[in-house]
């Protein structure tokens, strides 16, 4: 056995979250639940309204629909426990608990970013070869991409978490963080992590890098198009439908790469924490309003169905 018998086998994790001072507590307490409650309402919103408004069912709004879904389901895996932790002062997730949030988390992360290419792909079309866009990107084509983004997603974190689970943790159960990520978890194993860390660092640069620079070479295509075109209102329209995507882009996958693409875990985790809330809180609340919310499509369905009622 790797563990020796004079030490304990953890059975559950404490969840160290934010600095445990009252009022800086408090302040976290209420921006968190105010950002979880907007991301919720604003993706749920999106939802109501492209599904009842039939000239929103194009395959970019159906995108868009996969991401509103996956934005609530990646705040709701990490936030409503962190407001707990904060509230009652209950910080202990049990180990199964802690990896099906790793897993969970993981899972629609990477289904993000392989969405975040289609949806590039999509524009690429749009806006490269419009004239077979329709023949190209029919009901069939956005339903076989949406299903391999959440399959991608799904699959990627499965060989990290496993071996991450067989690890034996002993000593310390403090999790430095406000969730259960990888970094700190590795950082508690009485075991060399070497080999999981290659894992962890090949998985996730596979899964980053692959569908960035996907969505890098489709921008390429498509800022050269738009330079081509002779007048300077269709231009500056097909840039403004793709600024949004970009700046999606440009927040989720910088603060992602920043976080996963590193062989060895940067000791501050204090720092690791701040950058975390970024992708993991920040840009889903800021998703809906670059995406969909400026987007006059958008604000005219809402203004129907709000009619309507």
């Amino acid at each position: 056995d790797m563990v020796s018998d004079n030490r304990t086998l953890v059975t559950e994790f404490i969840i160290l979250g934010f600095p445990n001072v009252r009022e800086v507590e408090l302040l976290l307490f209420v921006t968190f639940l105010l950002m979880y409650a907007l991301t919720f309402t604003e993706n749920v919103a999106i939802i109501l309204v492209i599904g009842m408004d039939y000239r929103l069912h194009t395959p970019m709004y159906f995108f868009i629909i996969n991401l509103s879904f996956l934005d609530i389901g990646y705040t709701t895996v990490t936030v409503p426990k962190m407001l707990a932790n904060i509230a009652i002062q209950s910080q202990t997730i049990s180990i199964t608990g802690c990896f099906t949030q790793l897993y969970i988390f993981f899972f629609l992360g990477s289904t993000e970013c392989f969405l975040l290419t289609s949806m590039a792909y999509d524009r690429y079309l749009a806006i490269c070869n419009p004239l077979h866009y329709t023949t190209i990107m029919d009901r069939r084509a956005c339903l076989w991409l949406a299903l391999g983004c959440w399959l991608c997603g799904f699959l990627a974190p499965a060989l990290p978490t496993a071996f991450i689970f067989r690890l034996p943790f002993c000593g310390s159960n403090i999790i430095n963080h406000f969730f259960c990520d990888s970094p700190p978890l590795l950082e508690l194993s009485c075991q060399d992590v070497f080999e999981i860390e290659v894992i962890n660092f090949v998985v996730g640069t596979t899964v980053l890098m692959s569908s960035f620079i996907l969505t890098v070479i489709s921008y390429i295509f498509i800022v050269a198009t738009i330079l081509h075109i002779p007048t300077a209102e269709v231009r500056s329209k097909a840039f403004s439908t793709c600024a949004s995507h970009l700046t999606i882009v440009t927040i989720f996958y910088g603060t992602a790469m920043f976080m996963y693409i590193r062989t060895k875990t940067i000791q501050t985790f204090d720092f690791n924490k701040t950058v975390s809330v970024f992708y993991s809180v920040v840009t889903p609340v800021l998703n809906p309003i670059i995406y969909s919310l400026r987007n006059n499509d958008i604000k005219q369905g809402m203004r129907k169905v709000l009619l309507k009622q």
